[in-house]
């Protein structure tokens, strides 16, 4: 039996497990990505997954040595070849040599991918797009990640920056995005999105069974509308359509570019189920250029969860 290591780095956390060959998880460890509060430095986050890869190979009974391989996920642009983090806003990183560093502690050959990357090949050597040629996985958080699988390998553009799917416009001169651009995927499509146009609906329809529930609540959530949809309010049924129109135009586009076998969509909202499912699989047909073909993409929800990350990362070696 092999063993793998996974680590997949966040802002507020570090999650790292070791894998077998099966692609379960047999041990894992989480730990703070700056535990001490304040400015993050790259060496702070850097001791921090080294805790996290020495505490899940304890839990493991193996030595960090004894595994095939160290797999990182990480956000920013990651040079796969170089192993350097040449840019993280998230953690502030500029140009960090993440593999070598690693590779230096514990002698073992290491892997270094953007997390959406990572997540997205976790999907396809073991979630819901196991056993596809070609896949892309859109993840609806607090932004819209994503990442695309072709022919088995991941798909990372010329600068190691490719498949940023939430920074496609899909609104022409809409929201500001984050990223600089007016009117992204990521604008309208993420959880953030789908919350604003809810706390706007409540806004604009005081005596609503939405704005009922808000106040109920105490907050608005990505499943009020939804929630207010199911209680047969139209103001709620309102919201959820009109996410579903950009939800779909965002997807049809990846669909009309990569044209793969299956598409995966995970995060919060994705919890609704055949409620979003079903209607975003009608409008997104009538907007693909292949709606005649014999084979279609085929849209389903992630299986893997929060460790898609892990898995993909442990993963890394495949792809």
């Amino acid at each position: 039996m092999a063993y793998y290591i996974g680590v997949d780095v966040g802002g507020t956390n570090i999650a790292c497990g070791v894998v077998d060959d099966e692609c379960s998880i047999i041990a894992r460890s989480k730990t703070k990505t700056n535990p001490s509060g304040g400015y993050t430095t790259y060496e702070t986050v850097l001791g921090e997954i080294k805790s996290a890869i020495r505490k899940a190979c304890e839990e493991a009974g193996i030595a960090p040595s004894d595994a095939h391989s160290i797999g990182i996920g990480c956000p920013g642009t990651c040079n796969s070849e170089s192993g350097v983090v040449e840019y993280s806003n998230n953690l502030g990183f500029l140009n960090v040599p993440l593999r070598d560093d690693v590779e230096k502690e514990f002698g073992v050959r290491v892997y270094l991918e953007n997390d959406a990357n990572a997540a997205a090949f976790g999907e396809f050597v073991a979630g819901a797009a196991k056993g596809s040629n070609s896949a892309v996985v859109i993840t609806l958080g607090t932004g819209v990640g994503s990442g695309i699988v072709i022919d088995g390998k991941i798909y990372r553009g010329a600068n190691f920056a490719g498949g940023e799917l939430g920074h496609t416009v899909i609104v022409m001169d809409g929201l500001p995005c984050t990223c600089g651009r007016n009117g992204c995927f990521e604008a309208y499509s993420s959880a953030t999105g789908l919350v604003r146009m809810t706390a706007q609906a409540s806004e604009l329809n005081p005596d609503s069974i939405l704005t009922h529930m808000i106040r109920q609540d105490g907050k608005v959530s990505a499943r009020t509308a939804y929630n207010a949809m199911k209680q047969g309010d139209p103001v709620g049924k309102a919201v959820t359509e009109q996410y579903i129109k950009y939800l779909s135009c965002g997807i049809a586009n990846a669909i009309n570019i990569f044209q793969p076998d299956i598409l995966c969509i995970g995060g919060g909202v994705c919890n609704e189920g055949d409620t979003l499912l079903v209607p975003l699989r009608a409008a997104v047909a009538e907007q693909i250029y292949s709606k005649n073909s014999a084979k279609n993409t085929e849209i389903v929800i992630c299986s893997l969860g929060n460790d898609a990350g892990i898995i993909g990362a442990a993963m890394l070696f495949k792809g």
